[in-house]
């Protein structure tokens, strides 16, 4: 059975963001597990649930799912995980992302050996794409140098943070995730114009955020081999 690593922030991940590829996969008959640095549940961006920012369907969607799915509600430690034990490892954006998972050494590890190793592959969204400016490769180099990405974008956080960078909820943004995978090396593209963004760069997968969402995750079953049922 195709299995799949999903590691989810405990500082606030974007709902649709995880959501939908982890019911996506789950309904092909992918094995999943869910991972958080500590091993405590997954905290959900308030603004991913929120209504008025992200619809009503998607919000009642996405509350459900975070509240009862009990891979959610019972993660085991990142530290406790080996990309080899799976096909591909997953890794939902979110603002939360860019104080844990990002900057985390085991979630560095996972990424650079699902992408590096012979069968597996990695799935990053949005603001996970940070995570690539901190990934070193197994030569010391950075794993995102040369490699064609999509992610959040600059223009869409300028939207975002107030002058001094803080966020609403008044934490600093601590950097910007496209000026972190450029300064890794790699071929930053968030495709402004086009309604999805979705990157394949052999085994690695990035998405550029939430209305990405769904694309990436059927391009994953794709490149996982998984046929699609209408």
């Amino acid at each position: 059975m195709t299995s799949a690593l999903f590691v989810v922030s405990e500082h606030g991940y974007w709902g649709e963001e995880c959501i939908e590829p982890l019911t996506t996969l789950d309904e092909a008959g992918v094995d999943i597990t869910v991972a958080t640095p500590t091993g405590d549940p997954p905290e959900v961006d308030e603004r991913s649930v929120d209504p008025d920012e992200v619809g009503e369907e998607t919000a009642e969607h996405v509350t459900e799912v975070h509240e009862s799915d009990e891979r959610l509600n019972d993660p085991t430690p990142v530290a406790r995980t080996e990309a080899d034990n799976y096909d591909v490892v997953v890794f939902p954006g979110g603002h939360g992302t860019e104080w844990d998972i990002n900057q985390d050494s085991d979630a560095r590890r996972l990424l650079r050996d699902a992408v590096e190793g012979e069968d597996g592959k990695a799935l990053v969204v949005c603001h996970a794409a940070g995570l690539l400016g901190f990934t070193r490769d197994s030569d010391g180099g950075f794993l995102a140098a040369d490699r064609s990405v999509t992610g959040f974008p600059n223009e869409w956080e300028e939207g975002i943070v107030d002058d001094d960078d803080r966020m609403p909820d008044g934490r600093k943004l601590p950097y910007w995730v496209e000026d972190e995978a450029k300064a890794a090396g790699a071929d930053w593209d968030a495709e402004l114009d086009a309604d999805t963004s979705v990157t394949v760069d052999g085994d690695l997968v990035t998405a550029r955020g939430p209305e990405s969402s769904s694309a990436a995750a059927q391009t994953l079953l794709e490149e996982l081999g998984i046929e699609q049922t209408a």
